[in-house]
């Protein structure tokens, strides 16, 4: 009798995606530190976690700043989920974001400014001090290129109000160029950015509460505790809903990719995770990008030029979890052109064509019905005829 052969492991095969080795979702970063798969432990993540500060809203300010979410979300940036196949990183708080990368890249991109200018870019709050303002009048008399942002918590949020035929429009982070006129500063024009987050299904009270409980009790300890009980992460964490995530901002998206068509805007920029973008695929129709000589890419309709000044961009970016440093980098993937009317071309367009192709296939519409009217009048399910 020939012995077995023993079982090959198999390998992805180039470009495949590996499949999770758990189907679970945990929270990732908790007050802007790995926790999950890998528990960073470090002074800096030691002193956010114990005093509950936001180390982002900290370092944007130069100054201590608590976390602002509510008690059942505290801490929590970012939940991994495997919701696209694949385990990634969903952002829950937009300040996990707001990197000093992320508003370096933004301004170059929506202002055209020279890769090797110096800029400085401070949120609007900082500029009730008076040292900041010395600062920001010297950096202007040296050449130097000003931006203040202002958001939520980082100034005030700002809006465009409502009227009679136009709903209000509030920004996540709105920027303007401060420049000398006569010597004197002056505001010039405004930018937008939108940082992505997603919608949960449920809630994650359960395991915050489970790190705050874990942190009190074991002290020095937690991280290799949590380490050994990675469960508390994920206890009653349910995945985005991925839907909602581009229904809720689809019609936001595109008002606001039209503000740079005004001569007062310099432009949008829309700064979402990979895993987002990787679920908005199928909502685009799975559109194909064609790249740059500068290594960005286009989303435009087919035949449409890059116009000089783009209105807006989609920046795709992910959290380096690999990374030692702590809060980890983020890594921009992809730098997306585009503009409302070809946005608006490939979901209201070329998504729903390909759903209406469907719709005769024996896999799409009618094919459902038959298998449901089988049960109910199988002769009549038999006369129903599908697309070849």
């Amino acid at each position: 009798m020939a012995a077995k052969k023993p079982k090959r492991k198999r390998t992805n095969a180039p470009g495949e995606k590996a499949a999770p080795k758990d189907k679970g979702n945990f929270i990732s970063e908790w007050f802007g530190h790995r926790v999950y798969p890998i528990v960073r432990d470090t002074s800096g993540s030691r002193a956010d976690q114990g005093r509950q500060t936001c180390p982002f809203l900290s370092a944007a300010t130069g100054a201590s700043r608590q976390c602002i979410k509510s008690e059942a979300s505290k801490g929590v940036c970012t939940i991994s989920s495997p919701s696209n196949a694949r385990r990634q990183d969903w952002l829950a708080c937009p300040y996990r974001g707001l990197s000093p990368e992320l508003l370096d890249l933004a301004v170059r991109r929506l202002y055209g400014t020279a890769t090797h200018a110096i800029l400085f870019i401070t949120p609007a709050i900082r500029l009730a001090d008076q040292a900041t303002r010395t600062d920001v009048a010297e950096r202007l008399a040296c050449g130097e290129r000003i931006f203040v942002y202002f958001d939520k918590n980082l100034g005030g949020e700002l809006s465009i109000p409502g009227t009679a035929r136009s709903p209000e429009f509030s920004f996540d982070v709105t920027m303007f160029e401060i420049h000398l006129e006569g010597g004197v500063p002056h505001v010039g024009r405004f930018a937008v950015l939108e940082i992505q987050t997603a919608d949960f299904h449920g809630s994650y009270r359960t395991a915050t509460r489970n790190l705050i409980e874990g942190r009190r009790m074991h002290g020095v300890k937690f991280a290799k505790t949590l380490q050994d009980n990675q469960r508390w992460l994920g206890e009653k964490v349910e995945g985005p809903n991925i839907a909602n995530v581009f229904k809720r901002t689809f019609y936001q998206m595109m008002f606001k990719f039209q503000l740079g068509k005004h001569e007062l805007c310099a432009g949008c920029v829309l700064a979402i995770p990979s895993s987002v973008w990787d679920s908005w695929q199928r909502h685009l129709a799975s559109p194909s990008l064609t790249q740059e000589a500068d290594g960005s890419f286009n989303l435009l309709k087919p035949g449409a030029p890059r116009p000089a000044n783009v209105p807006a961009w989609i920046f795709v970016f992910e959290i380096d979890s690999a990374s030692t440093v702590t809060p980890n980098p983020l890594i921009f993937s992809k730098i997306i052109a585009t503009d409302a009317a070809s946005a608006s071309y490939y979901a209201l367009e070329e998504a729903p064509a390909a759903a209406l192709a469907n719709i005769g296939a024996s896999a799409g519409l009618f094919g459902l019905m038959a298998r449901r009217l089988a049960s109910l009048w199988p002769d009549l399910a038999r006369t129903i005829k599908f697309d070849a």
